[in-house]
């Protein structure tokens, strides 16, 4: 048998092929003939602060593919467009890890996009997704725009945009609308209307605490008669603060099914938050309920900070993580995530949650048990740069006297 001919019609198919791949991978991109962002504008969201006026918008679908000739969101990386007009007399830089710790560059994006074949057409995706970055510095005068990629929110995204000048730092934080998106019923009721009598008006922080201490220990189920997870952080300020410092430390919104079973004030947490650990493993999460509490005008949130059982090594994806027995290991990992966020004012500890030993843990509503030292961590928020420096410690509880033993998770230390 003769096989020579039909190696050499393999040999054309194959050549066809490969001939036929590069043709097409030269052929899957175009850079747009018109990248205009005029239409961004329509939905731009604008800020002005010490003669700095900053503008954003998050691109949808459509507007990646007109920009990029190709949508750059289905890629699970979402486009943000920033505009900066520098009206000082410094040059400005925009610090890209502000407004998101694991941004994405042009570079990395533009390679998710590489056709095997690409050849020239690769570098020039490469070189157009690198013209439409943002690029520093902003000059002083000058007005500078360009992209951003950032990892996904849905409904509503905040964005911090920090501009570092010579021993200067001028924060931003805006509240963007995702286009194709609905809005989270979640977070459109953030901050929940409670009636102007029902709020608990607290003119000092001695006053704040003894409304601290007298919320419910823990949440629970619907019908509001069993137990769920404990209440064990309250934190203090304005929500822009708040919601700034948390993306800073790579926390975002991430609502399970888990979460909506937890009640406090008859009602589903107002925002629920998880950390992003490394490769996408599950982490510190935090559910919060605005209280009908206010202290000197700034608005006061009741949460539940706690980790899944086997921390970052638990499954992935999990609908229903089962609560990790030691939550005070959970709070105190993120009081000190926080410490590093830049936002941290103050911070405190308040009796509410009760003590529970490890020998007489107390059970939630999945089963799970969990041992405490009956401690809520309050901490109070400011508009950022904050230094560890800075952070007032105050003397309500005094923790830092306490042997921090994870192991017992009770301290001897009882409290009514």
């Amino acid at each position: 048998m003769n096989v020579r001919p039909t190696v050499r019609r393999l040999r054309k198919r194959a050549a066809a092929l490969l001939l036929g791949l590069t043709l097409a991978g030269c052929a899957t991109w175009r850079a747009p003939s018109d990248a205009d962002v005029k239409p961004l504008r329509e939905h731009e969201v604008s800020d002005t602060r010490r003669d700095v006026r900053v503008s954003a918008t998050v691109l949808g679908s459509e507007d990646s593919k007109r920009l990029y000739g190709a949508d750059v969101n289905a890629t699970r990386v979402q486009p943000l467009w920033i505009e900066v007009h520098n009206g000082t007399s410094q040059a400005l830089w925009l610090l890209r890890s502000g407004t998101d710790p694991d941004y994405f560059s042009p570079d990395e994006v533009a390679w998710s996009m590489h056709t095997t074949f690409g050849g020239s057409t690769n570098t020039r995706m490469d070189d157009y997704f690198r013209k439409l970055g943002f690029i520093n510095p902003i000059a002083p005068g000058a007005t500078q725009s360009g992209i951003l990629f950032t990892n996904p929110d849905r409904g509503i995204k905040l964005v911090n945009i920090d501009l570092l000048a010579s021993q200067t730092l001028i924060p931003f934080s805006l509240f963007l609308r995702v286009p194709e998106d609905t809005i989270d019923p979640a977070l459109a009721q953030i901050p929940f209307p409670f009636p102007e009598a029902a709020i608990v008006d607290c003119p000092d922080l001695a006053s704040l605490r003894a409304a601290i201490e007298r919320l419910p220990c823990c949440a629970t189920d619907a019908t509001g008669t069993a137990q769920a997870d404990p209440l064990n952080a309250v934190a203090v300020g304005q929500l822009n603060d708040i919601g700034a410092a948390l993306v800073r430390r790579s926390y975002r919104r991430d609502a399970r099914e888990s979460d909506v079973v937890q009640r406090v004030f008859g009602r589903e947490a107002d925002f629920v938050m998880r950390k992003q650990a490394q490769a996408g493993a599950p982490s510190t999460w935090i559910r919060g309920w605005l209280a009908p509490i206010r202290f000197q005008g700034q608005l006061v949130y009741v949460a539940q900070v706690g980790r899944p059982v086997g921390g970052r090594f638990a499954r992935r994806g999990e609908t229903h993580p089962r609560l990790h027995q030691n939550i005070d290991e959970a709070r105190n990992l993120l009081i000190q995530d926080l410490m590093y966020s830049g936002g941290l004012d103050k911070l405190g500890f308040a009796y509410g949650v009760g003590e529970a030993s490890s020998a007489h843990p107390r059970a939630t509503l999945d089963g799970a048990s969990y041992y405490t030292d009956g401690l809520r961590a309050v901490v109070f928020f400011a508009t950022r740069p904050r230094s560890l420096s800075d952070v007032d410690l105050l003397d309500w509880v005094p923790y830092l006297d306490r042997r921090d033993d994870l192991q017992s998770g009770a301290t001897g230390d009882a409290h009514p």
